[in-house]
């Protein structure tokens, strides 16, 4: 029983929606309604600010890390701690507070596997970093991060998170179809066109505002 509750409760932590509170809160900004309509920490950044953007994915990072280092506590069993962190993983994707919509789930992808595999997430994430500052493009950042983690899992030996960090990987690839296809056309943003393009629409939505 204690472990259907723990589930139940990592669902529900998964889907505290930080970006939105972060934004609404000290920026007055709902990021579903501008920029790259998504609640995450790369379109937070980009609206309010980079000190917002890292405290989203901070708390992102951590709703993801928490139940699943608890878990622990509770059953050490592989098998209760993978679906722990892939119900987090689903909490944020479908967050029962924003009508079982969400974001695209990478930070807490991170989080679910600081307590499991820090190694491996650490060569991962440099990688993804590698990637964005070449391409400049945080999309094929993240895919890389969660391509490369299972690869990292297996050439190291650690084959008991495999299998979660392969159900990662579908749910980020899913969340990212969009991106992908904008890539491959060739029409995904940059960062930094696309926070320079969000500096702008602001700037003149408050002059706007400014002249009622």
């Amino acid at each position: 029983m204690l472990e259907v509750l723990w589930i139940a409760l990592a669902y529900i932590l998964g889907s505290a929606p930080w970006g939105l509170v972060i934004a609404r809160t000290f920026c007055g900004i709902d990021p579903r309604e501008n920029g790259s309509r998504n609640t995450g920490a790369t379109n937070v950044a980009r609206l309010c600010g980079f000190k917002w953007g890292v405290a989203t994915l901070l708390c992102d990072v951590l709703k993801g890390a928490v139940p699943v280092w608890l878990a622990f506590k509770i059953n050490p069993s592989p098998a209760f701690i993978s679906i722990v962190a892939l119900t987090c993983v689903l909490g944020h994707v479908f967050s029962c507070f924003m009508k079982f919509k969400g974001g695209k789930a990478v930070a807490t992808s991170i989080g679910v596997f600081l307590p499991l595999a820090i190694w491996q997430l650490l060569a991962a994430s440099i990688l993804c970093l590698l990637v964005i500052w070449r391409s400049g493009f945080v999309s094929l950042g993240s895919l890389t991060l969660v391509t490369a983690l299972p690869v990292a899992l297996a050439v190291s030996g650690q084959w008991t998170w495999l299998p979660l960090s392969l159900g990662v990987w579908a749910v980020v690839v899913w969340k990212h179809k969009e991106n992908i296809v904008r890539l491959r056309a060739g029409t995904e943003k940059s960062w930094q066109k696309s926070k320079s393009q969000c500096e702008a629409a602001c700037g003149a939505q408050g002059e706007g505002q400014d002249g009622k």
